[in-house]
């Protein structure tokens, strides 16, 4: 093919610039790939159903007093076992019910050492 020696430079910046701009968009632009934002978009789903959830098994956990003096003595590692065996995580979907406990376990002892 034939091309006029003027656009040589032209075609190449231009390539050039393309890949530029396709590096710093990955790395800093936040462009994602599918895989990547099919994963972000998962994550984000998982955190808000932990979060909507969290504060019905506080609701359901304060009542319960002396249960919770009883959350407080044992060591952190079973706190969502303890909360899952109380019973106050039982309205969750059991793919979530793990998340759901940790995360209102640490709220309850949180609330508790803040009182």
């Amino acid at each position: 093919m034939n091309m006029k020696e003027s656009l040589k430079p032209g075609l190449w910046g231009g390539a050039g610039g393309a890949i530029v701009a396709i590096v710093i968009g990955f790395s800093w632009g936040g462009w994602l790939t599918a895989g990547s934002a099919g994963l972000l978009a998962k994550a984000s789903a998982s955190e808000a159903v932990v979060q909507e959830f969290t504060p019905r098994c506080v609701a359901l956990a304060e009542p319960q007093t002396e249960k919770l003096s009883a959350l407080k003595a044992l060591s952190t590692w079973k706190h969502d076992d303890y909360v899952t065996e109380a019973g106050w995580v039982d309205h969750v979907s059991e793919k979530y019910q793990n998340e759901v406990a940790k995360v209102c376990a640490s709220t309850l002892i949180e609330g508790m050492t803040s009182s």
